[in-house]
């Protein structure tokens, strides 16, 4: 069901519980917290996956909601500003085609002096407010312009707060008065306001042939607007809750950061129907200027996708590798495969457009036979000076999945997350062998990265000699389940992670890594090296 990370125990509970890691945009809008947990009411793992899928369906949605609350994209803006436009100079054509007329006007004193009498000065005030009616018009639309332009140059956007709020309504949004999305929708609806009371003034003159001539105000670019529950994420949504290929949540979670992204730049309101190579295209050339990291670094907080890329112009930060600019294509052309199967698209516009990577050169390299010896002779294996310090000399000896994570999958070739999470009866004899079952079995909260991955791996006689079928002895005779208790999920739910991450730092402070290249994987990559240069083929190394 591909949702293992997402059902796991609390501590003193023997039920499960749904866990979901809050988005870190959303964070704030969810008082702070970091995760979401709630009981299935079961202790059986089958079970509690089965009931903890719409569980996980209802915070995605709500996450997708509060997120769609918090952001209007540039073509949401485009359409309210041009909405604005055209509602102002329409009820302007309206009011002039309802302004009477000297004809109309005799008929309204003949009937006032059937009504007051011909002396009467209520009927003459009355006739007054009819008859100035358009003088007052263009004497308030000129007192209007004057205190827009005012306010528009100086950046104040009170004058058109009530529209805003009629914009936030009517697209179910709701934006701090100090974001930068708010003052965009303002300072638009303020220009679209000026253009309509200039288009006014043009009229009143007998020019009906102007135009905007402010480039903000001009027709939305898609001409068309998707109707309730056909936006891309509400399509998403389904495609989410189908998960026609049984992928796992994060993969998943991975599509919808990059569906998310893409609506970002497109449109929240835009059609299906209108993802197209060209927006694709222009999406791709921004995602290539896209800082790392973006999302958690303060000084692009409250910036859009695009104003984002144009900050990190002079910020400076480094950018998205052209590997993770193809994941996030990956992402948004699985949906599109889903949305052809539908008949949504006649086409995957994302086909041919991932960048062609050097497949010669590792972002990982392995450790060579002497950077080996350094990391094996160093504190972490050795001795070092306590658990928070294990780059200094010391008496302290570690013996947890800190230590045996690097040999095992030095000896194994396994990712570390299929070392982390073993079960103490994952190691045992077979056929007079002792074996490393890499598998899914045995608990919920286990998974591997393809069906394939669940394979035997004999154990290694350098790591019996290091003592790990002693140490899986003494795990088992102190009851534990897990092999490696001490190695948690991160809150994404990735065994490891955090391990991954200490482990590259340690690299870093005993001088064996200067940027990127070395790391835990480095050993799964040696390995197969290993296996290469002792003649083996590609296809047996599983």
């Amino acid at each position: 069901m591909g949702i293992a990370t997402n059902v796991c125990r609390r501590n003193g509970s023997s039920n499960y519980y749904a866990r979901i890691s809050i988005p870190l945009d959303l964070i704030d809008a969810f008082d702070g917290k970091k995760e979401r947990w709630k009981s299935l009411g079961t202790p059986s793992g089958k079970e509690a996956k089965r009931l903890a899928r719409p569980v996980l369906d209802a915070w995605e949605r709500e996450f997708a909601l509060v997120r769609a609350r918090q952001t209007l994209s540039e073509q949401d803006i485009q359409e309210a500003v041009w909405q604005r436009y055209v509602e102002l100079t329409d009820a302007d054509e309206e009011f002039r085609r309802s302004s009477p007329t000297d004809e109309d006007l005799d008929l309204v004193w003949a009937e006032l002096e059937r009504e007051f009498g011909p002396n009467e000065i209520d009927a003459w005030r009355i006739y007054e407010i009819i008859r100035d009616r358009y003088d007052d018009r263009i004497k308030e639309n000129a007192k209007r312009s004057e205190s827009l332009r005012y306010e528009t140059a100086r950046g104040e956007t009170r004058l058109v707060a009530d529209e805003v709020r009629r914009v936030f309504r009517a697209r179910g949004v709701d934006l701090p008065r100090t974001g930068a999305d708010y003052r965009r929708l303002a300072q638009g609806l303020q220009r679209a306001e000026l253009e309509a009371l200039l288009r006014s003034e043009e009229r009143s003159r007998g020019n009906w042939a102007g135009g905007p001539r402010d480039k903000l105000i001009r027709p939305p670019t898609t001409g068309l607007t998707a109707p309730p529950g056909e936006t891309v994420m509400d399509l998403f949504a389904t495609y989410a809750a189908e998960n026609p290929k049984g992928v796992k949540q994060n993969t998943l979670d991975q599509s919808r950061l990059a569906v998310e992204s893409f609506v970002s730049v497109c449109g929240t309101r835009t059609p299906v129907g209108k993802i197209d190579k060209k927006a694709v295209r222009a999406w791709k050339a921004l995602l290539m200027r896209y800082p790392v990291k973006a999302t958690e670094t303060a000084a692009f907080r409250g910036m859009s996708f695009k104003e984002i890329v144009a900050a990190n112009e002079k910020i400076g930060k480094p950018k998205i590798s052209s590997r993770t600019v193809n994941r996030y294509l990956s992402g948004l052309g699985a949906f599109c495969d889903w949305l052809v199967d539908h008949d949504w698209l006649d086409a995957n516009p994302s086909k041919g457009m991932y960048i062609r990577l050097d497949k010669t050169k590792r972002a990982i390299k392995p450790f060579s036979p002497e950077e080996l010896r350094i990391l094996f002779g160093s504190p972490l294996f050795i001795g070092c000076a306590s658990d928070e310090t294990m780059h200094a000399p010391g008496d302290h000896l570690i013996r947890d999945h800190r230590y045996w994570l690097p040999l095992v999958m030095l000896y194994s070739g396994a990712r570390p997350a299929e070392v982390a999470q073993l079960l103490v009866d994952d190691v045992r004899e077979m056929h007079g062998h002792w074996i490393i079952h890499v598998t899914e079995e045995g608990d919920s909260t286990k998974s591997v990265k393809t069906k394939g991955s669940q394979r035997v791996v004999p154990v290694h006689p350098e790591l019996e000699r290091f003592g790990f079928l002693a140490y899986c002895k003494v795990m088992k005779e102190r009851g534990q389940k897990r092999l490696f208790p001490d190695a948690e999920r991160n809150a994404r739910g990735q065994m490891a992670a955090k391990f991954s991450r200490e482990f590259g730092r340690y690299l870093e402070r005993i001088g064996l890594k200067d940027g990127r290249g070395l790391s835990l994987y480095s050993f799964r990559h040696g390995f197969v090296d290993a296996l290469r240069r002792a003649e083996y083929l590609d296809e047996q190394f599983g």
